[in-house]
């Protein structure tokens, strides 16, 4: 009897996996980025914390050139889930350097990208985004594309179903997970044609996504849209506030900006986060960013700001 049944429980998951050869994905509980809400929620309609040039961290308080003071695992931990980082090639090898390899050094993407993925791993139900600049402008195909290939990231990066994804357009994070494409992955330059497949997992940040004022130095933190390429209205695109707040430390010809960590527990409070967010609320018809972007992000409210503002309060 006891067989019986067992071998009935068999059958009836393999026929609820199965039916006549097509797969047919189950559907788990789970969290979404750490909130059952967000399952349902889409892409385009979540904000999501994001690190300002995250390999860039430094307990040193005299390393100017830092933007963090933890390193990528600890933002991730922290709440961070969207990883913005510069590019640029050092010794035929590309690093993710601030400004010049010469000034902030993090090391190689593929490394960096190794420890990104080892947290993925981890975490099988979070949705990550990776906002990478491209100043170089270097090959898609030939630098990009094998690095992501060679840790791990082709397999879990979203595609999506047309070249240009409006706001609305995008999926839940919950059928993210469930399909197991569950990174966005934005270049700033270098991506916007498009022209080759294997590639097309490598999308043009600014014909998605637009950025207010880049190197911000005013704490009231004024909006407009700074930095975008179409062809979407910002209305129709994702938008990011850049939340990072900078000091001018040699006021004479263009200066010396470095990040202010001394105005950062203000800078990274709900207060101004939420403030910031109401300042570009009109461009985007009254909705929420999708990506508040700070520097110092273990410093601060900003996982409390970005809970609220995906309408969670405690």
């Amino acid at each position: 009897m006891f067989l019986s049944l067992r071998l009935a429980a068999i059958v009836s998951v393999l026929f609820a996996s199965t039916v006549f050869g097509l797969t047919i994905p189950m559907k788990r509980a789970q969290l979404c980025n750490g909130h059952a809400e967000l399952c349902d929620r889409k892409y385009g309609n979540t904000t999501f914390l994001g690190s300002h040039d995250s390999f860039a961290f430094s307990g040193n308080p005299f390393a100017l050139a830092r933007t963090q003071e933890v390193d990528v695992d600890a933002q991730l931990t922290l709440g961070v889930r969207m990883l913005q980082a510069q590019s640029h090639m050092n010794n035929k090898e590309l690093h993710f350097c601030h400004t010049t390899c010469g000034l902030f050094d993090g090391g190689t993407v593929e490394s960096y990208l190794n420890k990104v993925k080892h947290f993925l791993d981890r975490h099988p139900n979070e949705v990550l985004t990776l906002i990478f600049t491209n100043p170089e402008n270097l090959s898609v195909s030939k630098v990009w594309k094998p690095i992501f290939d060679k840790t791990g990231f082709t397999d879990m990066a979203y595609v999506p179903p047309q070249p240009v994804m409006s706001r609305d357009d995008w999926p839940t994070l919950g059928e993210m997970i469930e399909s197991g494409k569950r990174v966005v992955i934005f270049l700033d330059h270098g991506a916007e044609s498009r022209t080759e497949p294997a590639s097309e997992f490598i999308l043009p940040q600014f014909q998605m996504v637009w950025e207010d004022k880049y190197d911000p130095t005013d704490s009231k933190f004024p909006c407009k849209v700074d930095r975008t390429a179409g062809p979407l209205a910002p209305n129709q695109q994702l938008n990011l506030i850049n939340q990072n707040l900078n000091t001018n430390i040699f006021p004479i010809g263009r200066g010396i900006l470095i990040p202010d960590r001394l105005d950062s527990p203000r800078t990274n409070s709900v207060t101004e986060i939420l403030a910031h967010s109401e300042h570009c609320a009109a461009f985007v018809e009254d909705r929420k960013p999708n990506f508040v972007m700070l520097d110092f992000v273990n410093v601060g409210q900003g996982m409390e700001a970005v809970n609220r503002l995906n309408g969670f309060t405690y």
